[in-house]
């Protein structure tokens, strides 16, 4: 039975969660609800205590039209062109990752290192390599008052999104978006440098989930044949940009923190222990520079 067959909203909601459901979407329910919402313009908790009105010809198509979009692996977030992160706002479009929970675990890391040598109120300069929607430095000016950041993205779109987000979440007027390959041109020095670059080893690429694959950059998730490829780039700038007493942090992928932290101890920094993320899994790296 289509969704447009349904009268009420919560017979389209449980129809929608089974069309997700029979189409392999783990996330079914919830994305069901989201949708719906969304398509009707109310939040959850009117989705629910509403589920027995009636819907008209017009809220079943829109409805459809969002559905069949999910159906097609389109996420949620793209369908929406927003995603929350660390309280914020952002928007992302083609050019952008969609921010994943697994990368506040970067924030975490560089919010740990920043209390415990007391430099909240400081004025720090904090550089984003490989920015895309620009959350990793947003969240961390969120955080930090006094500071002031740089955006880094080789890619002109994904920087515009950037620059709106900051506008979005008024934080324009204390970063600027750069550019550029990696930090080619950028003079330094930065107090914190963070970064989740591509990781993704390139033949690994047509095996990951049909939502990454299919609707996030390509630019964005090539690692090389390896994966490794942006962090060897990240290392040979790290000790030209760092200030003294600085700090890098990077996002890892899954099993890569060996790697990466010989990589970085090469480049002559000194790197700590890593951060898991709710998972269990070694996300956060940081490092600094070898006296």
């Amino acid at each position: 039975m289509t969704l447009t067959a349904m009268r009420t909203i919560a017979a389209a909601r449980r129809a929608l969660a089974d069309r997700l459901r029979q189409a392999g979407i783990d996330s079914a329910d919830a994305d069901a609800r989201l949708l719906m919402a969304h398509a009707l313009g109310i939040d959850r908790a009117e989705l629910m205590a509403n589920g027995e009105r009636a819907l008209n010809g017009d809220e079943m198509k829109a409805i459809d039209a969002l559905g069949e979009r999910r159906l097609k692996r389109e996420p949620v977030a793209r369908i929406f062109g927003r995603k929350e992160f660390w309280s914020l706002s952002l928007q992302v479009s083609p050019a952008v990752l969609v921010p994943r929970p697994e990368t506040e675990t970067v924030i975490e890391a560089t919010l740990d290192a920043v209390v415990r040598d007391a430099l909240q109120t400081e004025k720090l300069r904090i550089l984003d390599i490989g920015t895309g929607s620009g959350a990793l430095l947003l969240a961390l000016l969120s955080e930090l008052p006094n500071a002031v950041g740089t955006g880094s993205d080789i890619s002109a779109a994904a920087l515009e999104v950037a620059r709106a987000n900051a506008e979005r979440n008024d934080l324009a007027g204390r970063c600027t978006f750069v550019a550029c390959d990696i930090a080619a041109g950028l003079q330094g020095p930065f107090d914190l440098i963070v970064s989740n670059p591509p990781y993704v080893a390139r033949s690994d690429i047509a095996s990951l989930a049909p939502e990454v694959r299919g609707y996030d950059p390509a630019l964005a998730l090539d690692g090389g044949p390896d994966g490794l490829d942006g962090y060897r780039a990240i290392a040979a700038d790290a000790r030209r940009l760092l200030a003294p007493g600085g700090r890098l942090i990077v996002e890892l992928g899954m099993g890569q923190e060996p790697a990466v932290r010989a990589l970085f101890t090469t480049a002559g920094l000194i790197v700590a222990a890593a951060h898991d993320d709710l998972a269990g899994i070694p996300r956060a790296l940081s490092a600094t520079v070898a006296p």
